[in-house]
């Protein structure tokens, strides 16, 4: 323990993780952020079955309570998300509340409807009062800072967006060519409705039928039963020469996927501000994806992509064929993208922001 850093516990998911929440704060190992705090971190998630995912947050719980003991935190920042994770961090919460510790959460939830604004007025009410129970909540865009105030103060939210980590300007400029000759376009995600997944199969087609060279790798997992029905409607409308299913990918693999590729595509249909977007956009690929979420901040288009409702696939095809159709629309495009991810949203600015909201605290 540090005897001159402000002591932070973070609670975090088990660093292989799959998901933005992961990617997130695996950036904060051995950064700027550790140099200036004492941190402490907590794993309360992992992937794997429910039971090894109850054990991962009963250890992680039990450890918690140590901290607070032993470490003695001054400031405790929760990551979390809607669904199961909102009833995993109230425990994190209340146990240092009850020390008097201020409590950060770091809001990554993407589907509101479903957790709020469908659920019942008892649930509701819990709702409302849990995320009035934290110190200050920080979210991923101002979209997600007006859909929280519904239920919270203003003066309790603070806007964050993700980061990225830019590659070199010049190596990225010198895969313009290739990526334009290659017409590669990639995901990288979970398989399943809210990313878009089921939409895949038209899009492929829709997309193929205008430029048919191009092709396509879907990078990612999910449930069984979505991940077997996506591919068999993707292989159902083209063959597999044109349409790749790698699984989840990550490190090595995952950076080869992002060199090669010449457009990053997310028909999402909920999101928060996807990390895998900014990753994109950090290796200079235009993106074609839909305005939910904070992705209208990030992906502008006629500038680094383009943009249409979720669901459209005939507007979502047709921006991918534009870019992949003309070289100079095409470069202008990466070109964006990579100005847009290294001007404003790396890393540095990121971890400043946060540590202005520490300091408010400490």
């Amino acid at each position: 323990m540090s005897e001159n850093k402000r002591r932070v516990c973070m609670i975090v998911q088990q660093r292989d993780v799959k998901g933005g929440i992961a990617a997130v704060v695996s950036g904060y190992y051995g950064s700027r952020l550790e140099d200036d705090y004492d941190i402490r971190y907590v794993e309360s998630y992992c992937d794997g079955s429910k039971f090894q995912k109850l054990i991962k947050a009963v250890k992680g719980l039990m450890e918690y309570r140590k901290v607070l003991r032993t470490f003695k935190p001054e400031l405790v920042h929760i990551h979390s998300s809607f669904g199961p994770s909102f009833y995993r961090m109230q425990p994190f919460l209340y146990l240092a509340k009850r020390k008097k510790i201020p409590v950060i959460d770091h809001l990554h939830g993407a589907d509101f409807k479903t957790f709020y604004e469908e659920a019942s007025d008892k649930k509701k009410k819990l709702i409302k009062k849990v995320y009035n129970d934290f110190s200050k909540i920080i979210v991923l865009s101002k979209e997600w800072e007006e859909t929280m105030s519904h239920i919270v103060p203003t003066e309790k939210l603070t806007v964050i967006e993700n980061y990225c980590r830019p590659q070199d300007k010049s190596t990225v400029e010198s895969f313009f060519d290739d990526r334009f000759d290659k017409k590669q376009i990639l995901f990288l995600g979970e398989l399943g409705k809210r990313k878009g997944g089921y939409d895949f199969a038209p899009i492929v087609k829709k997309t193929l039928a205008k430029v048919p060279d191009a092709s396509f790798v879907f990078c990612g997992s999910g449930d069984e039963a979505d991940v077997e029905e996506i591919t068999y409607d993707v292989y159902s409308v083209t063959t597999k020469e044109k349409a790749l299913f790698p699984g989840w990918v990550r490190g090595e693999e995952k950076d080869k996927f992002l060199r090669e590729s010449s457009i990053y595509l997310l028909p999402s249909y909920d999101e928060g501000l996807p990390m895998s977007i900014l990753d994109a956009m950090a290796y200079g690929l235009p993106v074609v994806s839909t305005n939910v979420g904070g992705i209208p901040k990030i992906v502008r288009g006629g500038v680094n992509g383009f943009i249409s409702g979720p669901g459209d696939v005939d507007s979502i095809s047709d921006g991918i064929a534009k870019l992949l159709s003309d070289k100079d629309v095409y470069i202008r495009a990466s070109k964006g993208s990579y100005e847009i991810a290294d001007k404003e949203y790396n890393f540095d600015t990121h971890i400043s922001k946060l540590e202005k909201v520490y300091d408010t605290f400490l």
